[in-house]
């Protein structure tokens, strides 16, 4: 079962053989990018269904992640990666992109670290389940 959906194409998780589901059946896969897409060891910003997504490949592995940091809603596709960590540009957050948990909140010592983790309390990177299959790089989002 394919079919079209805002900005992607959405494919329901029970149309994939029960092998390939990695997701509840609240959640359909939508078309977010091609491999080509994507080059090893880099990441790309896309939109899918009307959500920014970050994706990344590492090791020949592809993972998604919101595109905005949850510390202070840095825009992910302007940091670095290396390896599985990605550095958000505003405060230098880490994130790893395999399951989004927090390596480190801030680059902010002392005073300054304790009223930042006070105010914007340490949150993980919300990550989504990803298919590849041939070209196509499937990422999963809840049905709204």
């Amino acid at each position: 079962m394919v079919h079209h959906f805002f900005t992607g194409t959405v494919i329901s998780s029970k149309s994939l053989s029960p092998s390939k589901r990695d997701v509840s059946d609240v959640s359909e896969y939508f078309e977010a990018a091609s491999v080509t897409d994507i080059s090893e060891g880099t990441i790309k910003k896309v939109m899918v269904s009307g959500h920014g997504i970050l994706l990344a490949r590492v090791k020949g592995h592809y993972y998604a992640v919101d595109a905005l940091c949850p510390h202070l809603a840095g825009d992910l596709s302007e940091g670095i990666l290396r390896e599985t960590t990605l550095t958000c540009p505003m405060h230098n957050s880490q994130f790893d992109v395999r399951d989004g948990h927090v390596i480190r909140w801030t680059d902010q010592t002392g005073i300054r670290l304790s009223l930042a983790s006070q105010t914007h309390l340490p949150r993980p990177l919300k990550h989504y389940p990803v298919l590849v299959e041939g070209e196509k790089i499937l990422i999963a989002l809840e049905r709204f």
